[in-house]
């Protein structure tokens, strides 16, 4: 299972519109096949990008107003904010190259 933070609605702003780093959020639910897939490529990727990336999940059943407010409408659904700001989202599973690709093309 996955090491990464797990995040609420109620410490979304704090944990991620606020956050210093981006902060990549996986919106996922316990239940979804494709998000237990990509866990452990979130895992790694994680890892690799200690420090220039945060990546955090929110479990979509139990924090509903945060998927909602940023029109989540299938998972996993992964969303990336800088300064606050939303600057990619990737709806489905991904191989982790093609992942990095994206994400790495939003770091720089």
């Amino acid at each position: 299972m996955s090491t990464l933070t797990t995040i609420t609605d109620a410490t979304f702003k704090s944990e991620v519109l606020d956050a210093s780093v981006p902060v990549l959020v996986d919106f996922w639910a316990p239940w979804c096949g494709p998000c237990k897939m990509i866990a452990p490529i979130l895992d790694q990727v994680a890892t690799e990008k200690d420090g220039t990336l945060r990546i955090v999940k929110l479990d979509v059943d139990d924090n509903g107003a945060t998927a909602q407010q940023f029109g989540v409408m299938s998972i996993p659904t992964l969303i990336m904010f800088k300064g606050g700001q939303e600057v990619l989202r990737v709806t489905g599973f991904k191989p982790k190259d093609q992942l990095l690709g994206l994400i790495e093309a939003k770091l720089a």
